[in-house]
């Protein structure tokens, strides 16, 4: 990916880039291996089903990220694996009667195609972890030959005794309810009871590969490292994820490739996203909260999905509800209305008003990536700029901001006919009414003039015909 047009102060020397980093618990100045550039890896999704808004909001914060390291004039290649070996993978399969390979490889297209519909398109690079397999068994042996790991009956095992600093990221050394875990690790004869997995002897229905210990899979941990390892070398810039891998999976990372290098640390700087719920409760199909990118997509539009990412911190956790995606899309649409104002119109303001606006964009973004902060400098400007009357240059800086956010469209609201508003109404009243027969047949009404409606998480959503 090529780094995003640059705006005239991106490369002001006296603004350093902070971060927050998991691992001291404390912001600190960006200070990349090699000058200028960033390696950075996210974790990926795990591919036995469709990516659900949790996904969205830490992939979607993650590719604002980078495109804001871009937009400063850092060389950014950003590596994202794609777990599609696994044993929930595994058993969706036989659920539904298919090779684990084809399920994931529809799950992997369908991520695919969730991520793209979402605006994000700042990934360098995927990696599928079963195209490294030998890398994988390289590293196993490696720490075998280390002394780190171990085989039993079922397979090799990372011993944790030998890597005293393990916890060093979490602060702790046993799992909570929030853990992502993964259910290979349960295997008799382990000398640690945190010990976990690096290869699994597989069953005979199970995928398999060929290595010293049988055949057999890897665990979930090894891929990562694998992965990295062949793209990095054993150390790298950042390293992203959601909060709930920090402990096991992010952990088990460090002590893999730490005790395989001999090189400390892993990664100089751990971001981590923040929580989100649905309507205040954990997302879980079993509550019936469980939202899909796609139907997400059927009530909200791409950019209002983007927009309440972004104008929430992406450490700090999000409650997606209705109440706040309509704040949301009110909210961006008088952007939206500023924008179209803005485009062809003359500025009446002083030239310093865009000066000292892309100084506090900047400066609040700077400051781990705080976007609350940096719409709210946009959202000043343009009250200054409606007071005062604006054009081209202020039209033109939303934009470069927007290469950032991809939040802003300049299209019109569909102007919909009195004579449809009015058979809306009409319809509303024997829907509240009770009056069925007569609402269907108002809507078919509405229909015949061209116009369809939508019953949406956010009202009723008129739209013409295409």
């Amino acid at each position: 990916m090529g780094s995003n047009p640059a705006l005239s102060f991106q490369r002001s020397e006296e603004m350093v880039i902070k971060l927050f980093n998991t691992m001291t618990r404390k912001k600190e100045t960006l200070k990349t291996i090699q000058p200028k550039k960033v390696k950075m890896f996210v974790c990926g999704p795990t591919v036995y089903d469709y990516s659900h808004i949790g996904h969205a909001k830490t992939y979607v914060q993650f590719d604002m990220i980078v495109k804001y390291l871009r937009f400063r004039g850092f060389n950014v290649f950003y590596l994202q694996n794609i777990t599609d070996l696994d044993d929930k993978i595994i058993q969706r399969a036989k659920e539904q009667g298919t090779e684990p390979k084809t399920l994931a490889k529809k799950f992997e297209e369908e991520y695919y195609k969730d991520i793209k519909s979402m605006g994000i398109d700042s990934v360098t690079e995927y990696a599928r972890a079963t195209d490294f397999i030998k890398a994988i068994i390289r590293q196993v042996k490696t720490l075998i030959k280390g002394g780190f790991a171990y085989e039993i009956e079922d397979g090799v095992y990372y011993n944790l005794s030998k890597f005293p600093e393990y916890g060093k990221l979490s602060g702790r050394m046993t799992l909570d309810a929030e853990d992502a875990v993964t259910r290979i690790d349960d295997g008799l004869g382990k000398k640690n009871k945190g010990d976990f997995c690096l290869w699994k002897k597989s069953a005979s229905n199970e995928p398999k590969w060929k290595s010293p210990w049988g055949d057999g899979r890897p665990g979930w941990h090894i891929e990562d490292t694998a992965i990295t390892e062949s793209y990095f070398g054993p150390q790298y810039d950042i390293h992203g994820g959601a909060r709930d891998l920090i402990f096991p999976h992010h952990e088990a990372e460090i002590a893999q490739m730490e005790a395989a290098s001999g090189k400390k640390p892993l990664v100089r700087y751990w971001l981590h996203t923040g929580f989100l719920t649905v309507e205040r409760k954990k997302m879980a199909k079993s509550l019936g909260n469980f939202v899909t990118i796609r139907d997400a997509l059927k009530k909200w539009d791409t950019k209002t999905l983007r927009f309440v990412f972004i104008s929430n911190h992406y450490r700090s956790p999000i409650d997606f509800s209705k109440e706040g995606l309509s704040s949301a899309k009110n909210s961006l649409e008088r952007l939206n209305e500023f924008m179209r104002k803005t485009k062809d119109g003359k500025d009446n303001f002083d030239e310093k008003l865009i000066k000292e606006t892309k100084r506090k964009f900047v400066e609040a973004m700077d400051d781990d990536f705080d976007t609350p902060k940096a719409l709210a400098v946009i959202f000043d400007f343009v009250r200054e700029v409606n007071r005062k009357g604006g054009g081209k240059k202020a039209y033109k800086m939303l934009k470069e901001f927007d290469e950032i956010f991809g939040i802003l469209s300049e299209e019109k609201p569909e102007k919909i006919p009195e004579a449809v508003k009015e058979l809306i109404k009409r319809r509303e009243g024997a829907r509240k009414n009770k009056e069925w027969k007569l609402a269907d047949e108002i809507r078919q009404k509405i229909k015949e003039l061209g116009y369809v409606l939508e019953d949406t998480a956010e009202g009723i959503r008129c739209k013409k015909i295409s």
